[in-house]
């Protein structure tokens, strides 16, 4: 968790870099595409499929074969590599082919160059993605953890180095700033070989794709494509959806439907706006929830792998409480504080006030599905690891196109916002949905204790929000930093001694305290 959090505020630095330099308009718009379609690619097939559906059979011939078990890693590592090789070839055929034959504005033509200069790392990055769970199974985090730390320092120098050093101008630092993720991917690479020898692991090609654990693989990634990766798909569709409808002096201020002038609900820009609120809110998202999730998972594929269903409950209900403890006061807090906070970590250079406050919008629209976010996280993870994939296929589907129908909705009256209000209530249909399957799989034990949590932490949370909001009202006419901060401390201090004083177990757990597997 503490390297996630260095990476994540390393993370932070590089958007108020880019904030900085490029702002929030067509420019940054083209690489926030460009840059969403290889790191989609990671969810899908490096986190989200290949390395979540590789751990619990990797788990499983671990404890009785290792070198079946090493073969069985190197197969899927192999196997990912020479597809989305193929895929990243053809990409790049049909990137070259619709920029010089169909592309008809400078500003498509921008997001296919920097599409096709990125396209690459989706390869890298998922490789790293799938050597990282196989260090995560051996219960070694901290390398892949540190990982994503090594593009964040490597877009921040490119940004850096081409605006400051070289003085280039802003369309040719995009284009250094993209080459430096590709270059980002080769260094992720190289830092997970040390530890993988270390712990007896050999990287070597394999290609036992016959062999019946690697079916297995096979068969439980189809369906993770979509189960773990709603929320992302969700962000992805609202970013293009954001990117059809948004005017701009290149396309005008309307478009033509059935012979009828419609104004865009949006303006060039608005992908920005989404890409720095997706940042934000996936801030605490990527510190405890994915963390959680990640640190739990060997653990429910071997409690799974044993058939102990009893532990493996505990552990669900442990992470789903973990969830509540967190994300409600997250929730609430980000709400109260978008404004203070976009302003205080964007707003300079390129950036400007009417951008804080488009982005603020967006980003209060997108907390609110903050718990769902979460528990996205435990449940699909807890159906991977009963090899049971298929469920979090199905809700995903009906998440995601509830999703896509309500962008469509929610774009006219909202804006941005209502793009952002989409992904909420999205997140929390799949969530009500896994949570129903899991308990007629697994019983009640998986939600034991969850409305006490619940109960509890809503309470704290109330003294949190009073306590942040007097501050703000106390020290409004103070410098937004300071009122932020204060802010910030004393609604973070005040929740944890109510929850001290409530009792709430998972105050012990998050101090080191006590371990949840005594829980």
């Amino acid at each position: 968790m503490a390297l996630t959090a260095l990476s994540r505020v390393l993370g932070m630095l590089r958007d108020m870099a880019f904030a900085y330099f490029l702002g929030a308009g067509g420019l940054m718009d083209g690489w926030a595409i460009a840059f969403k379609i290889p790191n989609l690619a990671r969810r899908l097939f490096g986190e989200g499929a290949a390395a979540s559906s590789l751990i619990p059979v990797y788990s499983e011939q671990l404890h009785c074969d290792p070198q079946k078990a090493n073969r069985l890693a190197m197969s899927v590592a192999t196997a990912v590599f020479v597809l989305l090789t193929a895929v990243t070839l053809l990409g790049e055929a049909f990137i070259w082919l619709y920029y010089h034959f169909m592309a008809t504005h400078d500003g498509a033509r921008l997001k296919l160059a920097l599409t096709g200069l990125m396209l690459p790392y989706m390869v890298l990055i998922c490789v790293v993605a799938i050597l990282g769970g196989i260090l995560n199974t051996h219960r070694h985090f901290a390398v892949p953890a540190a990982a994503p730390a090594v593009l964040n320092v490597f877009l921040i120098t490119g940004l850096c180095l081409g605006s400051w050093v070289l003085a280039l101008p802003q369309r040719t630092t995009v284009f250094v700033v993209s080459a430096a993720v590709v270059l980002a991917g080769l260094v992720q690479i190289g830092m997970q070989v040390p530890p993988l020898r270390r712990l007896g692991v050999s990287l070597r090609p394999a290609w036992d794709v016959r062999s019946e654990p690697f079916r297995r693989v096979l068969f439980l990634m189809g369906p993770m494509i979509l189960g773990l990766t709603a929320t992302q798909i969700s962000t992805l569709i609202n970013d293009f959806t954001a990117l059809w409808l948004s005017g701009s002096a290149e396309k005008g201020e309307s478009f033509s439907l059935l012979g009828h002038a419609i104004r865009y609900p949006l303006w060039e820009g608005a992908v920005s706006h989404l890409f720095y609120a997706q940042r934000l809110y996936q801030l605490p998202l990527g510190l405890f929830g994915v963390s959680l999730a990640t640190a739990i998972f060997p653990d429910m594929s071997v409690d799974a792998a044993k058939r102990d269903f009893d532990s493996l409950g505990r552990t669900i209900s442990w992470g789903m409480r973990c969830t509540v403890f967190v994300a409600l006061p997250a929730t609430v807090g980000l709400w109260l504080v978008s404004r203070p906070v976009v302003a205080v970590i964007l707003e300079r250079g390129e950036f400007t006030r009417a951008d804080s406050a488009a982005t603020a919008v967006t980003l209060s629209f997108y907390v609110l599905g903050l718990a769902g976010y979460f528990a996205q996280q435990v449940l699909t993870r807890a159906f991977y690891a009963l090899q049971e994939s298929s469920v979090p296929a199905r809700t995903a589907v009906i998440a995601v196109a509830i999703g896509a129908v309500l962008n469509l909705v929610l774009v006219w009256p909202l804006g941005s916002g209502g793009l952002a209000a989409a992904t909420a209530v999205c997140s929390y249909v799949q969530v009500a949905m896994l949570a129903i399957a899991l308990r007629r799989r697994l019983g009640s034990a998986v939600l034991v204790g969850i409305g006490r949590a619940l109960r509890d932490t809503a309470l704290a949370t109330v003294g949190m929000a009073l306590t942040v909001g007097g501050v703000q009202y106390l020290l409004s006419e103070s410098s937004r930093v300071l009122s932020l901060g204060v802010a910030v401390l004393a609604g973070a201090s005040v929740y944890c001694v109510l929850a001290r004083l409530l009792r709430i177990e998972m105050l012990s757990l998050f101090l080191g305290k006590r371990r949840y597997a005594a829980v």
